[in-house]
């Protein structure tokens, strides 16, 4: 009789187990029946925001739900990323993270609110986000060779601004000065907005930033770029020398992805790559993205795209030393 009674209780705890399974299933099968939720740790208006709201408008257009945005900026991208780990793993909040959120920040602070390595899954690589040094479009500076000479002539007069000494620019600027043995001011501000407005206005000489939040200015013939920090040229900026044409190997270029809680149904990750590669691969779209800066980039799987951020872990750990960069 016993052994009967645990027969049957195991059986019983089986179906139960079995019937959850299968409406878990069932509900990854139907995703999605609600909204969806793209979390970004930058204000409306930057450049993942222009970004991701491209694509989200053709996101929901695909799959029949509407994408919202929510933007939560601050701390370095700390409280998007935060909000975003924490939210439930069923398919219907998203990460559209950059290399900050991702990599760098493990480089930049002792201790974090969420873990970039086991509190996300990958879903999708979107772009790479080139960075450049700009200039004023009147700058007497007409070349990154211009800007390291004038450097080294006057130490600490010629200035180089950033969005803050533990920002991706602001490494990116560090990286420079070093490789190059410049003696650039490199005076920081607490947005790429700002920075922007004071190089225009004569305060600074030179700017690192993202070509997403600079883009229309170097069209509108506002800013003039020296170099671009991609490994090669950038199709649509062709005549703009790249960075690693002065300091070979040179190569820190930013990029978005999409991630989703841990845990989310590997059914719905498969099926939000698979809409975000197509888009990223239809040829309007990838002009509309590169007219903002980032130029699409989608990768083979989820299992490329978490390839990927380990070689970024290995690559960005190795920028840190070389810039005596520790955590705080």
């Amino acid at each position: 009789m016993i052994s009967r009674k645990i027969v049957t209780m195991a059986l019983f705890a089986g179906g139960l187990l079995s019937s959850a399974l299968a409406l878990a299933q069932g509900s990854a099968t139907a995703w999605p029946e609600k909204p969806i939720k793209w979390v970004l740790s930058q204000p409306p208006g930057s450049g993942p925001d222009n970004v991701a709201r491209l694509l989200a408008d053709r996101v929901s257009k695909a799959l029949g739900q509407a994408v919202v945005i929510e933007n939560k900026p601050g701390g370095q991208n700390i409280i998007g990323a935060q909000t975003a780990a924490r939210s439930p793993a069923d398919g219907y909040t998203f990460y559209f993270a950059t290399t900050a959120a991702l990599v760098t920040n493990s480089y930049l602070f002792k201790t974090m609110p969420y873990d970039p390595q086991k509190d996300f899954v990958p879903v999708a690589f979107i772009s790479k986000s080139p960075f450049a040094v700009l200039v004023r479009a009147d700058s007497p500076i007409t070349s990154l060779q211009d800007l390291v000479a004038r450097s080294k002539a006057a130490p600490e007069k010629t200035s180089m601004a950033h969005e803050g000494p533990r920002s991706f620019a602001g490494i990116i600027a560090r990286v420079i000065n070093a490789r190059t043995e410049a003696k650039a001011n490199l005076v920081s501000y607490s947005a790429v907005g700002v920075a922007v407005q004071d190089l225009l206005g004569g305060q600074t000489d030179a700017l690192v930033a993202d070509l997403a939040s600079t883009a229309q200015l170097v069209r509108q013939g506002r800013l003039r770029m020296l170099a671009v920090t991609t490994p090669q040229r950038i199709p649509e900026w062709s005549k703009v020398p790249t960075v690693a044409e002065t300091l070979p190997g040179f190569d820190m270029s930013g990029w978005f992805a999409l991630v989703a809680p841990a845990g989310t149904p590997p059914q719905i990750v498969i099926r939000m790559h698979a809409t975000l590669d197509a888009l990223l691969g239809n040829a309007d779209v990838g002009t509309r993205m590169l007219a903002l800066g980032p130029i699409a980039a989608p990768l083979g799987s989820p299992e490329a795209v978490g390839a990927f951020f380990k070689e970024e872990h290995v690559r960005w750990s190795a920028a840190a030393k070389e810039i005596g960069l520790l955590p705080e």
